[in-house]
């Protein structure tokens, strides 16, 4: 057999060189992931790291462009200070798994569902450690600013506000994984959420009384997790979740494709 072929196939399989570019990337990279380089990090100029690095400019700059694609650096032209670190961004690969979704004809109910797999499960574990997570005074400080948006009647801010108490419910049991996958199903729930609001404006009325609603259940449900009232806490958030599903996906709201692509306002 010849070297690059296979048992199930006779045709060679071709060998990636990788280019200097690519090696000089890596390099810089992994000195980012694992935190050689932080935040805000100035890397040195490009006259020094051409000379230690032994690469002509050109190589440099297209291992730089490689990774201001990954948002790993910003480079702004001209300048001499080098380019500037950026540790690996949440939105960035969130904006990405958005478009994939999208593409594959994801559904806005389908959406929902995930996220009702996903909250009642935290919402057990945080009952079961009775709210005694780091986490969970973050959560308890956007319950107050919600409880004072409703007050000022401030319904926009309010339901970004939400967005975000989902967000930092499920990131108080401290599991990353979860909390990834968490924020791109709520970035792309809000741009829904947004869109389907322009369609379907509420009175006033409407909005206070959903407002309203939505406070007091957000209290309970952290009054039943501190109480350690594990069952309730499920039952109540899992209810709460499918009557907010049910709102968003009324109709046929539910079968429209995922938007990655639009902001959020």
């Amino acid at each position: 057999m010849f070297l690059g072929m296979d048992d199930d196939d006779s045709a060679p399989q071709r060998i990636h060189v990788p280019k200097t570019s690519e090696i000089v990337a890596d390099k810089i990279r992994a000195q980012v992931i694992r935190g050689e380089l932080n935040e805000g990090d100035a890397l040195p100029p490009e006259g020094q790291l051409m000379e230690s690095l032994g690469i002509s400019r050109p190589t440099l700059r297209e291992a730089f462009r490689i990774l201001e694609a990954e948002g790993l650096i910003s480079v702004v032209r001209g300048s001499r200070t080098g380019a500037k670190v950026h540790k690996p961004a949440v939105e960035l690969v969130s904006r990405y798994a958005g478009y994939v979704l999208e593409s594959q004809g994801t559904t806005i109910a389908d959406l929902y569902q995930a996220r009702l797999a996903i909250e009642p499960t935290v919402v057990r574990w945080l009952a079961t450690a009775k709210g005694q997570t780091p986490g969970m005074a973050t959560v308890k400080r956007v319950l107050a600013n919600l409880s004072d948006l409703h007050s000022r009647d401030l319904y926009d801010e309010f339901i970004d506000s939400v967005a975000l108490f989902h967000q930092l419910l499920v990131e108080a049991t401290g599991n990353k994984t979860l909390s990834f996958m968490n924020r791109m199903l709520l970035n792309l729930a809000r741009k829904h959420q947004n869109d389907f609001q322009r369609r379907h404006p509420r009175s006033h009325e409407d909005r206070m009384k959903s407002t309203r609603a939505g406070l007091r259940s957000y209290e309970k449900l952290v009054s039943l997790i501190e109480a350690g009232k594990v069952e309730e806490a499920v039952a109540h958030w899992r209810l709460h979740l499918r009557n907010a599903h049910e709102t968003w996906t009324a109709g046929d709201e539910g079968a429209r494709i995922v938007d990655s692509l639009s902001s959020l306002r």
